[in-house]
């Protein structure tokens, strides 16, 4: 068994970067005080950040992919009209961040463009997750310079595993070519223009995966990016995509190894937290959608993506295609849906999936309420993305 490093780089405090402090292995609420007061008090909140996607299409087919357990479920086109309309919405209300990540490759929405345009305008922080195959120069160019950051799914450090675990067949290492130039020009771009965002790669591990991790932060040293995370493989409360979560354990030398790789221009940063979790949450209620909520590539607004599958839809709120988002959040349903996540008869542990991107500020959110580790509000610098909880 491998022992746990006590001098591992990345920390939930975050880790220091040249652009800042990175926060990506725990939340950022008590930048958010106020909002956590007003929850406390039981008022309806809007969320802080949106998780969403433009578009349910994608051209890669990742083996760990949790989208492919979020269908079925009807598929509405985004068009660019009820994108923007969205936004607006989001503005209204308050959100502040937005993450174009989700079921979906955004990249590929005709909307994609004047959506990350039109939220920079309306003030509106936007984060992408791509894997960076339509990314080209023109479209890099439109968008980077209002983006915070973008992430790119990068599964392994060498070729033909990457086509492997991205496009099922080992031959077609032309995907990775594609990404691999897609990226560096979006670094070389970056130091171009000085351009403020941060960018990224992330493996998510499954623990057939390990001879990937070192040649993985090899790559994001090369290529130059900001960071490289290394990151916990999400499954349903099935198992179907079959996560072993108890095989991590095993991968910690070699993560802790790739941390150490780390160098003053990239990080390489492994999400401790949720790798150490071994699928099971230590909350039961289900706090983080009213801070984080996520909406799918087909409109679909639902609490998580946990619930986005049709067996799911007693969590289904609305579809902002089909009426504007603003009329959902205003709904009786929505705070309906929220409070009983957050109530006893919902066990968080038994009937969802495992790890939600809401699991750090649920479990944040939970030891608060239980007096555990109450948050306070944090009015010193704040961390990079400090919009993305």
């Amino acid at each position: 068994m491998n022992k746990v490093n006590e001098n591992r780089i990345s920390k939930s405090t975050g880790v220091d970067t040249s652009q800042g402090k990175l926060i990506l292995d725990s939340h950022k609420l008590s930048y958010h005080y106020e909002r956590v007061n007003a929850w406390e008090n039981n008022e309806t909140i809007a969320p802080v950040s949106v998780d969403m996607a433009l578009t349910r299409a994608c051209g890669a087919m990742c083996s760990f992919c949790y989208a492919m357990v979020q269908e079925p479920q009807e598929r509405s086109t985004i068009k660019t009209k009820e994108a923007l309309d969205l936004l607006d919405d989001f503005a209204e209300i308050g959100v502040k961040g937005v993450s174009l990540i989700s079921d979906g490759e955004s990249t590929l929405s005709k909307a994609y463009v004047p959506f990350i345009q039109h939220a920079s305008k309306i003030g509106i922080d936007v984060g992408n997750a791509t894997n960076g195959w339509e990314w080209e120069a023109e479209k890099i160019e439109q968008v980077l310079p209002h983006l915070t950051w973008v992430r790119f799914t990068v599964a392994a450090g060498t070729p033909e595993e990457y086509a492997k675990i991205m496009f099922k067949s080992k031959e077609h290492t032309k995907v990775f070519e594609r990404a691999m130039k897609n990226i560096k020009y979006a670094v070389e771009l970056k130091k171009k223009k000085k351009l403020n965002v941060t960018l990224g790669i992330q493996m998510v591990l499954m623990p057939e995966f390990a001879n990937e991790i070192i040649p993985f932060a090899k790559l994001a040293l090369d290529l130059g990016v900001d960071y490289g995370v290394i990151k916990h493989c999400s499954d349903d409360e099935l198992g179907t995509i079959g996560v072993d979560y108890n095989k991590y354990e095993e991968l910690y030398g070699l993560l802790d190894q790739a941390e150490k790789l780390s160098t003053e221009e990239t990080k390489i940063i492994v999400k401790w937290d949720k790798i150490e979790n071994k699928g099971v949450p230590s909350y039961k209620r289900f706090y983080g959608p009213s801070f984080l909520l996520q909406i799918s590539g087909s409109g679909l607004v639902a609490p998580s993506g946990m619930f986005f599958n049709a067996r799911y839809s007693k969590f289904h709120i609305g579809n902002f295609v089909d009426e504007r988002f603003i009329d959902i959040f205003k709904s009786e349903r929505y705070k309906k849906i929220m409070d009983y996540l957050a109530s006893p008869s919902f066990n968080a542990q038994t009937m969802m999936g495992t790890l939600p991107i809401q699991h750090y500020v649920s479990e944040a959110l939970d030891n608060h309420i239980k007096d555990i580790k109450k948050i306070k509000p944090n009015s010193g610098e704040k961390p990079l993305h400090v919009n993305f909880l």
